[in-house]
């Protein structure tokens, strides 16, 4: 199948409103990213993000007016795939130390209901659990069991037939689920997942990541600069510095805006990133390899011409490259479900973003430097 096969268009004549478009797309993301700043997930600035699943729609609102006030600091709460489900994301990684006893108070009185009066002993008290010693090893499977059933995560402590100690999680997910519990009593509810980062490795990702793109740009550089001339390697990094520092405007400019759409800047949104520098550089090197044919069998025409001509050549095959991914971006973003959403709306921008470029930055600043310092590009 071929569309555009006789097309004739002069690409290199509006680039200079080509530049005027990216110039000011360009403006208005490090506007945004310098007033609006970026939203880091968990993966990157760290705390605990929690995602719970209740049996009917749930009211954000009110969810949101529980959890406000329970001594978590700033809770964030959001919808998650649908009106069922919610993510509820804090910085804390453990609970307070002026929660804590809150959290085993509320452990004690569900003790208390299974088995009244019951003796017991705390005999250790870690951030994250508690543990309790009884008389006998009945009495101690019983309230695993029972408290396991009540939605608590308990556990014995070993697996041995004398064992009379249990053990009870006080994580974040836990004193959500006690502050929940009663006041959505007629919609019950599951945690689907619980993710924990700590400060410091949240750091230790962030620089990773930056550290994995540009080392992706400088091995590209690279490997255009022996596959081509160098100044069409140039040409390519910035088309792919223009692609991803818009695309990252984009982030500072629409987050909170769409409904639905968690756009915090997270490992997810890095491998979108990744990918699309692979495919913005594959439509980038195939314009490349047209003009350089092209140069090699009309040696007396003018670049100007070549370059039109090449981009015109290769515009049936970069419609339809572009088309059918972006229909596969599409499909992963309605019903891709929430962890591949903003992977894909990444990716669904990145992509026109991407074929906008290697047409109207890559091969017109090949022009531009030829035409500026008189050089003669020959293969």
């Amino acid at each position: 199948m071929r569309i555009f096969e006789n097309l004739n268009f002069d690409f290199l004549g509006k680039r200079k409103i080509a530049y005027a478009i990216s110039g000011i797309i360009f403006l208005i993301s490090v506007i945004s990213v310098v007033t609006r700043g970026f939203h880091f997930g968990i993966d990157f600035k760290g705390g605990s993000e929690i995602v719970l699943q209740f049996q009917d729609p749930v009211d954000i609102a009110v969810i949101r007016g529980y959890l406000s006030n329970i001594g978590l600091g700033d809770v964030e709460v959001k919808t998650f795939g649908g009106e069922t489900g919610v993510m509820i994301r804090t910085e804390e990684q453990v609970i307070p130390s002026d929660v804590y006893p809150q959290v085993v108070a509320g452990i004690e009185k569900e003790i208390e209901k299974i088995m009244p009066g019951v003796p017991r002993q705390i005999i250790d008290s870690a951030a994250s659990s508690v543990t309790y010693a009884f008389e006998n090893t009945d009495t101690t499977n019983t309230l695993v069991d029972a408290l396991f059933d009540a939605g608590f995560q308990s556990g014995r402590i070993s697996e041995e037939p004398d064992n009379t100690q249990m053990i009870v999680s006080v994580g974040i997910a836990d004193w959500l689920k006690e502050n929940l519990r009663e006041k959505v009593a007629d919609n019950p509810f599951t945690i689907l997942k619980e993710d924990r980062v700590g400060p410091k490795i949240g750091d230790e990702l962030k620089r990773d990541a930056l550290l994995a793109m540009i080392f992706a740009l400088i091995a590209i550089l690279i490997y255009l600069g022996f596959r081509f001339k160098f100044i069409f390697a140039i040409g390519a990094v910035a088309a792919l510095f223009h692609d991803v520092l818009i695309t990252f405007g984009l982030f500072a400019v629409l987050y909170g805006v769409i409904p639905g759409l968690n756009l915090d800047i997270d490992l997810t949104v890095v491998a979108a990133f990744l990918t699309l520098i692979g495919y913005s550089i594959n439509d980038t090197v195939v314009n490349f390899d047209r003009i350089r044919e092209n140069i090699k069998i009309h040696k007396t025409r003018p670049l100007f011409d070549i370059i039109n001509t090449s981009i015109s050549q290769t515009m049936s095959r970069t419609i339809l490259t572009s088309g059918t991914t972006l229909i596969t971006i599409l499909v992963l973003l309605i019903f891709g479900g929430e962890v591949l959403k903003v992977f894909a709306f990444t990716l669904l921008f990145g992509i026109i973003i991407g074929t906008y470029s290697s047409i109207f930055v890559a091969s017109t600043l090949v022009y531009e430097y030829a035409t500026k310092y008189k050089k003669k590009v020959e293969f």
